[in-house]
This record gives structure tokens, sequence and C-alpha cells, in this order.
């Protein structure tokens, strides 16, 4: 770097810019102090769970005599013994599951079936019910025609009003 001084911005209101930056040195010096200490970190938490996990097993309760013992991890469950577990159970392959899923939906929401066959109620394909909405229009309620339910209401209270008064 040369000791020559530029003055970009003599005439600017924020002043000269800053003429050094920081070495290589020092950022590859703290690098390799962050990875010292990063290893020392690892090391030291490595031997405090080894501690703690040797502490643990050294000061279990005794076993009871009716209990089997068993020497194979219990966190992996074989496939025979899947039926054991009530519903809902775990799943075992997510994409799979979920495509199975979605397959089923697709086939729904595309077909005719019944939903209640005894009240009669059936459901029909998207396509075929977005025609028939077309043809016939949305169902809307004329203009002039009361809410029958408020009508009632307003005839309770006028009957109640008339017990009252008497």
């Amino acid at each position: 770097m040369s000791e020559e001084t530029i003055k970009h911005g003599a005439n600017s209101p924020h002043g000269e810019f800053e003429r050094e930056d920081l070495s290589a040195k020092s950022v590859f010096g703290f690098l390799i102090g962050l990875a010292v200490v990063c290893v020392l970190v690892y090391f030291i938490l490595w031997g405090m769970y080894a501690y703690l996990d040797g502490y643990q097993k050294a000061h279990q309760p005794p076993q009871s005599p009716l209990v089997k013992t068993t020497e194979a991890d219990t966190r992996t469950v074989a496939p025979e013994d899947i039926t054991k577990f009530p519903q809902p159970r775990l799943e075992r392959n997510e994409r799979l599951e979920i495509n199975d899923f979605r397959v089923q939906e697709e086939k729904t929401l595309n077909s005719y079936g019944w939903v209640d066959e005894k009240a009669g109620v059936v459901r029909i394909p998207i396509e075929r019910a977005m025609q028939l909405v077309e043809q016939r229009g949305l169902p809307t309620r004329p203009q002039n025609e009361k809410n029958p339910a408020a009508t009632a209401d307003k005839e309770k209270h006028a009957d109640k009003a008339a017990t009252a008064k008497q």
C-alpha cells in the first residue's frame, strides 16, 4: 500500500474513507482460534456426556426378577409388532402413505358415490357439480321475502309485551 493520501471526499459532509482494512493475518488468526475453541468444546461435551451416561448406568435401581430382560434395541419395532399398537399409529413411509391418501381423495372427488344411502345423499364429481351450478345458478332468496325466524321473534316479543301490560 502506498502512503499517499487520496482525498475523494474533501467536499463531502461524511469525511474521508477508511484507509486501512483488516489484515488477512488477523482474520485467519481469529478463524483458527474459533476452530480450536470449537474442537475443545466438542471434546469437553463428549467427556461430560460419557461421564453422565456411565453415572446413570451405575446408579440404576435393581430390575425386578419378574421383568424379562431384553438386549434388543427397544426403539425399533418389528413389522409383526406394529398391529399391537393402538390407532393412530406412526407413519412408516410418509411419502408413500401421503401419496396413497391423495390418490384416494382424488378418486373420491372425481367419482359418483353414496354419502348416505339411507338419506339418499350422493356425491358427484367436481366437474359435474360446476356444470350444474352453471346451468341452474346458485340458490338465492327472493329480496321481498322476510326472514321467517325474525318474524317469529318479533311475534314472541309482542306477545310478552302484551302479557306484561295485562
